[in-house]
This record gives structure tokens, C-alpha cells and sequence, in this order.
């Protein structure tokens, strides 16, 4: 039985009262929204009054719509912001749409409904739905445009800024990737189609559970993983299919590695471990000076056995970050320590974004990590379920968990 307009409206309501932030409760609405009309995706959209143009900031579902912006009165998204009023199009229609400034997902034989998020002064965004089989019912759209009307207040309330990505082209581009393996005598499909941008200097977590193929993503973006299916262009290079020349240069000047395990090796101290990477590199820093910026110049001549958990994670950074790296890959680097001690390594991670603009992809099951994001990937089953802006992200050193 579908939940009725007051169902529906409570639900929102708690996910705005329980979110710690905005962005969090914008997402939860937002699944319940696709849940309860039955749409496979959905994104919300929101108004920049600076540049007049409307951009998406968190979606439901396999696409990556995040950065898409549409004009005033461009597209079905510039449109429903124009005119502060509801569309609804049948299957037939949507095909011959565009759904913001540019030509949409193949949308064949799909409805698609797109409601204003608006004040009684004005429309301050707009959420599309769309992949649903059967029509948007008028009982449909009138609980969703009850439910946005108490987003927006609540948007108003609490203030709603957002860095727009459409200024900025992606550092990296995923597109269909599929990952299978052979699990005895069945083939067993880790990531069904997976499309996503990464941003240059920008911090991204993925987050899922376990078995959920986060890993296998990274690996594959890393070039430690080739993808069964799909596209990876780097800078506008195709990496899909390198020869195994292509894949040592670029795992050697292009990534950088931050891996649960810190892989250091156990003959060599903290700053030969570093001066190890950084050799083999054509554009190195300073061993000493990355050592500095992990805060463990007095730890140069130790030894990896003589050092916590913490610290060698953070010499493990240190190595990622000695070859001046484009993209740093990190893989659950917090899951073997403990708390205070991963926020440590966390504050390092932040401080390396934030000073030395270098862009991080990490992955991680803890939702608290996913706060200090620019923004955050959610996997389930091997396809992205959502992707949200952090619209205030937090420093390390305010998660608690």
C-alpha cells in the first residue's frame, strides 16, 4: 500500500529534524521521494542568484548529474525555476526532452516529473524524478509539492551555500564501468555500471558497506584493477585498455597510494621508505619536506617497528605524497586505528586537500568520515545509490563516532 501525503510529509520532517546537517536531510528526502513514486533516479537541483543558473547538488540513482547546470528557462530544470510551476510528461514526451541545459540520460519509455522547491517570495530550486514505468499520478504530485514546500523553509532557515563544479572539467571521468569475476565456475559482477567525475582538489568518499565493490572502483581508477567493461579517461586520456607500459607511468606519476595495511617496508626507516618512492619519480618533493607536512621530521630515522599505527600511516601518506601525485587513492586508511588516532591521520588527509590542493578519493563504511567530503558517493550492490555536495563540510577534528 503507497504511504499517503501526511505518511509521506512525516517522513520528510523526521529526516529534517534527525539530519546533523542539511545536505544529509536534503538526501534522505530525497530517497524517500524515489522510494515512495517508484523512480529510479532523481536529482536535486538549486538556484546560484549569482551566475542565474540552476545546478545539480545531489542525486539518487546510477548517473552522476552532480555540476549539470541549466540557465533560467533552459531545459525542463530552467523552465520549472523560470515559471515556479510543476511538469509532469508522459514516456513519449521525455525522449525529445532535454532535462536541463544539455541532452539528458537516455530517458526512452520513462516518465519523468520535476517539482519546484519554492517560498511564497520565491523558487529557490527543484527536484526531478524520472525512470518510473507508469505515469506520476496528480496524488503524487501533490505530496511532493507539499513535501518541497517544507524543504524550502527549511533550506531558508537554515541558509543553503554550494561550490558549483561547472566551472571546473572533471580530473577524471568513469563511465559504465562493469567489474566481474569468476567465483568457481560462476561469474560474479562486482560493479554493474558505474558512472562518475572526480574534481581536481577536491576530497570524494565513497561510502558502502563491505562487498559493495568501493574497493574495486579504487583499484580500477588506480590502474591496479582492469575493468571488465566501461571507460576511465584521465585528463582526457583514455585509460580504459593501457599497455602495460601506460599503466606503470601512470601509476608512478599520476597516483598516489594510502592503503589500510601501510604496505611499508621493514628494512628501510620512515625517511628511506619515502626517498624510496620518491626515486623512481620524475617530479618529486623533498622526502624530508612531505615527512614535515605528516608532522614526523623526528621520526625520519625510525624504523616502521618502532613506530604506532598512526605514524605509519602517516609515513604512508608522506610516500603518497612525495612523487606530487594529480590523485591520491585512499582505502579504508582509518579502518585498523582507533579513534583518536584517526582523526590524526584524517586532519593530515584534510590539510592535504585543503593546502596542498592535491585531489583525494578515499573510501571508507564509516558514514561519520564522509562529513569532512566535498562529496560523497554512496555504493549498494555494486551501483552508486546516491551522490550529495557537502554543502558545510566538517574539519576532522569534529567527527565523533
Amino acid at each position: 500500500m503507497k504511504a499517503s501525503n501526511a505518511q509521506v510529509l512525516w517522513q520528510v520532517m523526521e529526516a529534517l529534524r534527525d539530519a546533523n546537517q542539511l545536505e544529509d536531510a536534503l538526501s534522505a528526502s530525497l530517497d524517500i521521494f524515489c522510494n515512495m513514486t517508484e523512480s529510479k533516479k532523481g536529482t536535486i537541483w538549486m538556484h546560484d542568484a549569482a551566475s542565474a543558473r540552476t545546478i545539480a547538488v545531489i542525486t539518487h540513482g546510477t548517473s552522476d548529474a552532480i555540476g549539470e547546470s541549466a540557465a533560467m528557462g533552459e531545459g525542463v530544470v530552467g523552465e520549472v525555476i523560470k515559471n515556479g510551476e510543476s511538469k509532469a510528461y508522459k514516456a513519449s514526451e521525455v525522449s525529445k526532452l532535454k532535462y536541463a541545459g544539455v541532452d539528458g540520460p537516455d530517458l526512452t519509455g520513462k516518465n519523468l516529473l520535476c517539482v519546484p522547491i519554492k517560498t511564497p517570495q520565491h523558487t529557490i530550486g527543484c527536484i526531478l524524478l524520472t525512470g518510473k514505468s507508469v505515469e506520476y499520478t496528480a496524488e503524487e504530485i501533490q505530496i511532493f509539492e507539499n513535501c518541497c514546500s517544507v524543504l524550502a523553509l527549511d533550506i531558508e532557515d537554515k541558509g543553503f551555500a554550494f561550490r558549483p563544479f561547472e566551472d571546473r572539467e572533471p580530473i577524471v571521468n568513469v563511465r559504465g564501468i562493469v567489474k566481474e569475476f569468476m567465483s568457481g565456475e560462476e561469474v560474479r559482477r562486482i560493479l554493474k555500471g558505474v558512472d562518475i567525475d572526480v574534481f581536481p582538489g577536491e576530497l570524494m568518499v565513497v561510502l558502502g558497506e563491505s562487498g559493495c565493490g568501493k574497493s574495486t572502483l579504487l583499484n580500477i581508477i588506480g590502474g591496479m584493477d582492469r575493468m571488465t567493461e566501461g571507460k576511465l579517461i584521465v585528463e582526457g586520456k583514455d585509460m580504459s585498455n593501457p599497455s602495460e607500459d601506460e599503466l606503470t607511468e601512470y601509476r608512478r606519476e599520476y597516483i598516489g597510494f594510502i592503503f589500510q595495511a601501510y604496505n611499508l617496508m621493514p628494512n628501510l626507516s620512515a625517511y628511506e621508505n619515502i626517498e624510496f618512492i620518491g626515486e623512481i619519480s620524475d617530479n618529486p618533493m623533498d622526502s624530508m619536506e612531505a615527512l614535515r607536512m605528516v608532522g614526523l621530521e623526528a621520526k625520519a630515522n625510525s624504523m616502521p617497528t618502532a613506530l604506532s599505527g598512526g605514524q605509519m600511516q602517516r609515513v604512508s601518506i608522506a610516500r603518497a605524497l612525495v612523487k606530487n601525485p594529480k590523485i591520491i587513492l585512499a582505502d579504508e586508511p582509518t579502518a585498523a586505528l582507533d579513534y583518536d588516532t584517526s582523526i590524526k591521520v584524517l586532519k593530515v588527509i584534510e590539510d592535504i586537500v585543503k593546502e596542498h590542493k592535491t585531489t583525494v578519493l578515499m573510501v571508507t563504511h564509516n558514514p561519520e568520515i564522509a562529513k569532512m567530503a566535498n562529496r560523497v558517493v554512496k555504493l549498494r550492490d555494486g551501483k552508486i545509490s546516491s551522490i550529495r555536495v557537502n554543502l558545510h563540510p566538517l574539519s576532522a577534528t569534529d567527527l565523533v563516532w
